[in-house]
């Protein structure tokens, strides 16, 4: 009898000059970014000013993220919104990537100790902590960034402020959240894709074909929810970055 096959951690598929790893998650990622850049191409290679099809459903979609980002940046929609799309588009894309069928499903037989051991050929990329640690780090960084860029040496006042004793004690909480951040962004992301995927195996493993359906329904949802947090809180936070101090 078949087992459920569940890994915490990306398993290595291959290795690039004997040195580089490619694991099935990195492999998934490489196709959501290959995916991304021929759609990108596609919908822009024919701009018009009567849109067709497709060009009228991504302005329509683009055209509402920009809306529901203005709310937060104001105005600095246009300086932020390039990197809290790609966020969106990438996070999502993953995410539903994942939902896929074949993914985890699909893979090799290797040999290990004694005993043949599946290795899935693809993984979501939000299922991995590399990926989202990774994603996790470029936007904290870009955080503190574009808090320098837009208010100069006077940012790390509220990191240290002598001033004030109180003061004091909250900048050094600020510096500890500001690490938190990392922290939150990575495991909020990978715990629920993870999750997601572990129940959609254990199901499907128990009671395949129908009784997923629903879940899957959930999983896509949530896919989608995990991508919007995530860019959302990233707008909140580099609106908090580059406010001025009296705001």
């Amino acid at each position: 009898m078949s087992s459920v096959h569940i890994s915490l951690s990306a398993e290595k598929l291959t290795t690039i000059a004997g040195i580089f790893p490619v694991t099935n998650s990195l492999l998934s990622t490489w196709i959501v970014m290959g995916a991304i850049i021929l759609m990108a191409i596609r919908a822009t290679r024919k701009l018009a000013l009567v849109p067709g099809n497709l060009q009228s459903v991504l302005e329509i979609l683009v055209g509402g993220f920009y809306g529901l980002f203005e709310t937060v940046l104001h105005d600095q929609i246009g300086r932020f919104f390039p990197l809290l799309g790609t966020l969106f588009l990438f996070i999502i894309t993953m995410n539903w990537f994942g939902l896929l069928p074949g993914v985890g499903t699909v893979g090799i037989y290797e040999l290990e100790e004694g005993h043949k051991t599946f290795i899935p050929l693809f993984r979501s990329g939000s299922a991995d902590l590399n990926t989202t640690l990774a994603l996790a780090l470029i936007v904290v960084v870009f955080i503190q960034y574009s808090g320098v860029k837009s208010l100069g040496i006077s940012y790390f006042k509220r990191f240290i402020n002598i001033s004030n004793p109180i003061y004091f004690f909250v900048g050094i909480l600020d510096i500890i959240s500001e690490f938190a951040k990392i922290l939150s962004f990575s495991f909020r992301l990978f715990g629920n894709i993870f999750a997601g995927e572990v129940l959609l195996t254990v199901i499907a493993f128990l009671m395949p074909f129908v009784a997923p359906l629903p879940f899957l329904g959930l999983e896509l949802f949530v896919g989608f929810i995990q991508a919007l947090v995530f860019s959302m809180l990233t707008a909140v936070f580099l609106s908090v970055a580059t406010a001025k101090s009296e705001h």
